[in-house]
């Protein structure tokens, strides 16, 4: 813990100008109309407006924690501040503790430093001031903060069997998980675990299971990271809670299964998409977020250069033609072509999408959802949807040369289909479909280009710092080209803004592929992905780390950034 944090006894401050709800609302967190919601629900529900906030989903926990901080004069203590090894206290009993939300923190000559839920209880505060013989320093956290800090300790010396819950016969296993599931300690962690989404602006959640427990981790701007980890007593019941939330099967635990969750987490509404499969250890879970809000981007938002977005923008005005977008997962491709679906007129047009699974519903679009199992794979719904009269066709991804060679055929008959593909580089499309059994002169004729796209993480704005780079440096990475020798560029510091990664959130870096007279010569002799790539750089095209190196010279992002990103440049 810091020791420079000022602590102070509310039991000693004078009492506060405003009400809680009142400096959430001063704060632009809360209106006044959800305030006068809360506060009669609190008289239903009982309680401290700030958890009936949470609890309705109106505001964050972290919010109410920062106004309940400044109102009480106390400081917010978060879980990573917490000593690894918390003080014994005497007079302390643990009961007590975990009674009232309470967090032995340090222990020296000024007294005992306490994390509590509800710092502004002076009755429990004068109980442990008696109770210790100590002057008490309160501090605010979280409660499932508190929660976890005292589990821990519970567990260190507790020693319970890690079998315990797999005796019995297959029936009672399953009742056994699903009592498990349903307790409200596990309900809480899972809550919490889902809930740190929102914080951490995380794509994705692992649970994954090891020897010494479910590792639970998160991938916030494209890196993913461990979170905590949870006991192995305790990793079946999380992933079953999990499983039931998805409406899963909680007692196969052999086969893959797929699900999704609807749910409403700190005031927003929160979609995951849920995978699991089975591993030695046990079940590795996967929740994908599925942020509509990233969907709402237009594609002027997205980071192309301006050159590059004209070019694909007269792509998506022609009448037909295949447009591609290629990357590996985790590239924004399917949020590209939404971006790209959303600027096109939906009641000028008839548009069907065929995806795998469909993960954002878009207004105005038929969107087909395809299921292998009963036999509805991307061919079978292509071929039906040619009979719906569409006029632009949307395929999530083409994996096989049938689905390619009906897109090639739609595209021929008089439709713009739009589609991605796995490519490391533009270029890279063209051979991938000829390996695919695309015959070239049929490329030539229906595909009218080809974006290759990454996501690279933007600099923290208020912690960036700038440098002058070397000569040696402009030299060997081609940085010279776009900033004068002496010119500054910046790099990756972090703050507490940042959480330390020096990075906030990401952008686009683009090379798009125009399929023109040029380039069908050389497709139709046969040219490997570098051949065709020069011919592209030559016409014009901006290559992914030229646009990358265009945005470390714009202060964007870090030039370590992009070198990581795009040292993947090779259909070799």
């Amino acid at each position: 813990m810091n020791s420079t944090i000022a602590i102070v006894d509310p039991t000693l401050t004078s009492a506060p100008s405003m009400r809680l709800g009142e400096l959430l609302v001063a704060a632009g967190k809360l209106s006044g109309r959800d305030l006068e919601r809360a506060l009669a629900a609190q008289e239903e529900m009982g309680g401290l407006l700030g958890s009936v906030l949470s609890r309705l989903g109106l505001v964050s926990e972290v919010d109410v924690a920062q106004a309940l901080s400044r109102q009480l004069s106390v400081p917010w203590l978060q879980g990573e501040q917490f000593p690894s090894v918390l003080p014994e206290v005497a007079g302390l009993l643990p009961e007590f503790a975990r009674a009232h939300g309470i967090v032995p923190i340090r222990l020296d000559d000024t007294g005992l430093t306490v994390a509590m839920v509800a710092p502004q209880n002076a009755y429990v505060i004068k109980a442990l001031r008696l109770a210790t013989g100590l002057a008490i320093h309160p501090c605010l956290a979280l409660a499932a903060d508190v929660e976890k800090a005292l589990s821990t300790e519970v567990e260190a010396v507790e020693e319970e069997p890690d079998h315990e819950i797999f005796e019995g016969d297959g029936g009672d296993f399953v009742e056994h998980l699903k009592d498990l599931a349903s307790e409200a300690p596990v309900i809480r962690l899972v809550n919490a675990i889902i809930g740190r989404v929102t914080d951490l602006r995380a794509s994705d959640v692992h649970l994954e299971p090891f020897d010494d427990g479910l590792h639970v981790r998160y991938r916030v701007d494209g890196v993913i990271s461990t979170a905590e980890i949870v006991p192995p007593r305790h990793s079946a019941a999380v992933n079953s809670r999990v499983k039931l939330m998805a409406h899963l099967d909680i007692a196969e635990r052999r086969l893959p299964q797929d699900g999704r969750i609807k749910t409403r987490v700190k005031g927003r509404e929160l979609d995951l998409r849920v995978s699991t499969v089975p591993t030695v250890h046990g079940e590795s879970v996967v929740m994908r977020v599925l942020d509509r809000s990233s969907v709402l981007f237009s594609l002027e938002d997205m980071g192309f250069a301006r050159t590059t977005l004209q070019r694909f923008n007269g792509l998506l005005a022609r009448p037909h033609g295949i447009l591609l977008v290629t990357g590996p997962t985790g590239s924004g491709k399917t949020t590209t072509l939404y971006a790209a679906l959303s600027k096109i007129d939906a009641d000028a047009h008839k548009i069907i999408t065929v995806e795998e699974p469909v993960e954002y519903q878009l207004e105005g679009i038929n969107q087909i959802q395809v299921h292998a199992q009963i036999g509805l794979t991307f061919a079978r719904a292509l071929r039906s949807i040619l009979r719906q009269d569409p006029d632009i066709i949307m395929i999530g991804e083409m994996r096989d040369g049938e689905t390619a060679q009906i897109a090639v055929q739609s595209a021929l008959t008089g439709h713009l289909v739009l589609s991605t593909l796995h490519t490391n580089t533009a270029a890279g499309a063209v051979v991938r479909l000829t390996d695919m059994g695309v015959e070239r002169y049929l490329i030539t004729s229906s595909v009218n280009g080809v974006l290759s796209q990454r996501l690279v993480r933007r600099l923290c704005k208020l912690c960036r710092e700038p440098h002058v780079p070397e000569a040696s440096v402009l030299e060997t990475t081609g940085l010279g080209r776009f900033i004068a020798p002496g010119a500054p560029i910046y790099r990756a510091v972090g703050c507490e803004h940042c959480r330390g990664t020096g990075y906030s959130g990401r952008t686009g870096v683009h090379e798009l592929l125009v399929v023109d007279d040029v380039l069908r010569r050389a497709i139709l002799d046969g040219a490997d992905a570098s051949l065709l790539h020069a011919k592209a750089v030559a016409a014009g095209m901006i290559s992914l780390y030229d646009d990358g190196l265009r945005k470390v010279a714009e202060g964007q992002t870090s030039l370590d950034e992009v070198l990581r990103v795009t040292e993947d440049q090779s259909d070799a």
